[in-house]
């Protein structure tokens, strides 16, 4: 009998023992259990963003799909044409396609037939750009994927049929860039929306059929970086069950860890929920924002997809976007620039040389750019057009004009007995003096224009000041 009871006394020890969590036997490799999100904004909002999208500053956004097709006024041409019953619109359909054309008619000319990703990582890689975004969907609902919820209006089934949105993905990820995929959520002219928009959205049709599964899709299929969600202006969130979502993404996805996204997820979120923020089109604060922010700008200024009718006015100018990507960065931003590819596949010689050209002066600068933070100071509105980044103890002062005398006035450093100062691309130090109000004057480089690293914008790099 003792036996028998000292034995149930000994297996209810093991089990005891098999129950409790084990003691950790190597601390520094102890770790506490992930925290859990739940699907709210109080928690959603609370989750650090992953350190890799501030340090990468420059990325590349590609609009592309059945709206190259057309390639004429802009990627809402579809909404434009039908939705709205543009006069000029209809004007071109009529002088340019056959009676009864419909939109649908454009997809199986959607080739992409010249479209090699990794040409095109080459060039995103040269350009500098850490992290690409592609349009896996615009608001016309063509995918760039074989959505399993997009039939016959998908990439693999019509057009190209290719999986575009994999290819890219596997061509930049080769290059060590991060990819990111923009997805919208509304579709103008899908029957389940336009049931759920004459219903007030009380319903949800289309988020439950459509919305969602490709969302969960793309995540699974493709693991991406970022999400670059669009198309939630005329809903609440509640309606898109954005919350749900992310609250999935950040606690089981395959991509938790390290997966950023931005504030698009319901026409009560821009600028105030999310991960970080767009606020709008074109957004360009003008003091430092106390949230992380992107900037997305196109080098076509009236479209972000390609247009046949573009005209050079419309272009950016190097130095126009060599000086918003300055500006954006030491104001604690990203910057993310749009090309429009052709329906073929191509990307045109003009984007080309714009891409080219920030590439080059990232090639020499980009020591001021990635992985910078903001300073006390971000910039000094002067002649010469001062910003400024830092990045451990040193400042950068980036400016955008050369002074006529050769001297770069700087107001905001304080000097110290330690302090140097030298230019990006050139190897020797600089001379400088103390400013007779505050701060330093700096000795540029007599050198002729050919001669200089850059041919706009120059970076400094001062160490020992404060």
């Amino acid at each position: 009998m003792k036996l028998r009871v000292v034995g149930a006394k000994l297996l209810l020890l093991l089990v005891v023992g098999a129950v409790r969590a084990p003691r950790c036997t190597h601390p520094p490799r102890c770790t506490d259990p992930p925290r859990r999100y739940t699907a709210d904004w109080p928690s959603l909002d609370s989750r650090p963003l992953p350190a890799w999208f501030d340090e990468a500053k420059f990325g590349v956004f590609v609009h592309w799909g059945v709206f190259s097709v057309p390639a004429w006024g802009s990627e809402w041409f579809w909404w434009h044409w039908k939705g709205e019953k543009l006069p000029q619109y209809e004007s071109f359909m009529k002088e340019n396609y056959p009676p009864n054309f419909t939109y649908g008619d454009f997809g199986p000319r959607f080739t992409a037939r010249f479209f090699h990703p990794d040409s095109w990582a080459n060039l995103f890689e040269a350009a500098g750009a850490k992290y690409v975004v592609l349009t896996t969907k615009h608001h016309e609902g063509f995918t760039n994927w074989p959505s399993p919820v997009s039939w016959n209006w998908n990439s693999e089934d019509l057009g190209p049929h290719r999986d575009l949105v994999g290819e890219l993905g596997t061509a930049v990820r080769s290059r060590n860039i991060r990819y990111g995929l923009y997805h919208s959520l509304l579709e103008w002219f899908h029957p389940l929306y336009l049931r759920d928009k004459k219903n007030g959205f009380k319903t949800q049709h289309f988020v439950r059929a459509k919305t969602m599964p490709e969302l969960y899709d793309l995540v699974s299929r493709y693991k991406p970086d970022l999400i670059w969600s669009d198309g939630e202006w005329e809903c609440p969130d509640t309606y898109w069950n954005s919350t749900n979502f992310l609250a999935w993404l950040y606690n089981d996805s395959p991509v938790k860890d390290v997966v950023v996204v931005n504030d698009r997820w319901g026409q009560n979120c821009s600028c105030r929920h999310g991960g970080y923020y767009n606020c709008q089109d074109k957004f360009k604060p003008e003091t430092l924002p106390d949230h992380k922010w992107e900037m997305c700008t196109s080098i076509d200024k009236l479209s972000w997809g390609y247009r046949r009718n573009m005209a050079m006015a419309d272009i950016a100018s190097e130095s126009r976007i060599i000086s918003e990507l300055i500006q954006t960065v030491s104001l604690g931003g990203n910057y993310l620039l749009n090309i429009g590819p052709t329906k073929d596949g191509l990307i045109v010689p003009i984007f080309q040389e714009r891409l080219l050209a920030v590439g080059k002066w990232l090639s020499i600068n980009g020591e001021a750019i990635y992985a910078s933070k903001p300073w006390r100071v971000q910039s000094e509105k002067n002649t010469t057009s001062v910003w400024y980044t830092l990045k451990g103890s040193a400042v950068y002062a980036i400016f955008l004009h050369w002074p006529e005398d050769g001297i770069l006035s700087l107001k905001s450093p304080i000097t110290t007995s330690t302090t140097e100062v030298t230019m990006l691309g050139i190897e020797k130090y600089l001379k400088w003096s103390p400013n007779p109000g505050k701060g330093l004057l700096v000795y540029l480089p007599q050198l002729p224009p050919s001669a200089l690293p850059t041919e706009f914008a120059w970076a400094v790099k001062l160490t020992g000041v404060e």
